[in-house]
């Protein structure tokens, strides 16, 4: 005969459990489990074997275990994980790459029909085209105020029609009809809520972002500590190349408006009182008319040297 066993031996087996996966693992996803059956709980089990473990049950007892190993253990990070106990949850530890085990829960989801009384998670549409229905069942459609028709003996429904709208109550009707339809509107699995990872806790967006992602933003926060810094006059590691700039070129205008000279200015006020001397000469390619096509050419001018714009450009600061 089998020893049954009592509550407290049963709370005191999951405390110990839970207290060596804590021991164990310091990467956990905390996963919503809403209408997931026990089938589809073994498939996702199955599937993340080797690395990672899937630990349901109460909440309170979640909480009590991760309380006991803080007190016991004096590490005081996983109490964090207190807060993300809410609702029907569970927790998977693992040793894996936080993006693809979250990848990996999230293949395993199962098509669910329209319960009657279950909150829409989605929008959900009829598509147009035969429902291969008698025309007797039409009175499912008028309810619902769906556009049909008969054709070749059966119902067709003429335009899309969205029964039901994210967040509202599945009812009757609707439920019926898309039974009728073999139409399983949700699919429901796992959902990562957070993530735990050494003592951090995090949204599982996070695991979405690219090398591309955090470039941009490094780039935009490192914009806003220049900015700042150039309003406040607080130097910066990231802003004193611009102040440098700001202050040449404040004491070359400063040079420009007085008598005040210094090597870098003294190019620049050469050009401002004698542009011409710094001019380019820029030939001009004009179509040569009949008469320069049968005279001899002329004499040409002796040519200036050019000088390059960029020389000249750079030579201002030389």
């Amino acid at each position: 005969m089998a020893v049954k066993v009592t509550k407290a031996e049963k709370k005191a087996s999951y405390d110990k459990k839970l207290c060596k996966l804590l021991d164990t693992y310091q990467q956990i996803l905390i996963v919503g489990a809403d209408n997931v059956g026990s089938n589809q709980l073994q498939m996702i089990r199955k599937g993340l074997r080797g690395d990672s473990i899937v630990l349901m049950g109460k909440n309170t007892m979640m909480k009590r275990s991760i309380r006991i190993h803080a007190e016991k253990t004096g590490n005081n990070a996983f109490l964090a994980l207190i807060e993300c106990l809410v609702g029907n949850v569970g927790l998977i530890f693992t040793k894996g790459d936080l993006k693809e085990v979250s990848d990996e829960v999230s293949k395993y989801k199962v098509g669910a029909p329209a319960r009657v009384g279950l909150v829409a998670p989605i929008d959900v549409v009829v598509p147009p085209g035969n429902t291969g229905l008698d025309p007797s069942q039409t009175s499912f459609f008028q309810v619902l105020n769906i556009p049909t028709k008969i054709n070749k003996g059966t119902v067709e429904i003429i335009t899309p029609v969205e029964i039901i709208k994210k967040g509202e109550k599945v009812g009757s009707s609707e439920s019926a009809l898309l039974s009728k339809l073999l139409i399983k509107p949700f699919s429901y699995g796992l959902i990562v809520q957070s993530v735990y990872d050494n003592g951090s806790v995090f949204s599982p967006e996070v695991l979405e972002l690219t090398d591309n992602d955090l470039v941009a933003r490094f780039a935009a926060g490192l914009t806003n500590v220049v900015g700042l810094s150039m309003t406040f006059d607080y130097p910066t590691l990231a802003a004193i190349p611009h102040m440098f700039i700001n202050s040449y070129k404040n004491v070359l205008s400063f040079a420009i408006a007085t008598e005040y000279s210094f090597p870098q200015a003294e190019k620049v006020k050469e050009y401002l009182k004698n542009p011409s001397k710094f001019a380019v000469a820029a030939p001009v390619a004009a179509a040569p008319s009949a008469k320069a096509k049968a005279a001899p050419a002329k004499e040409e001018k002796k040519e200036e040297p050019e000088e390059d714009e960029d020389d000249f450009v750079g030579g201002l600061f030389d």
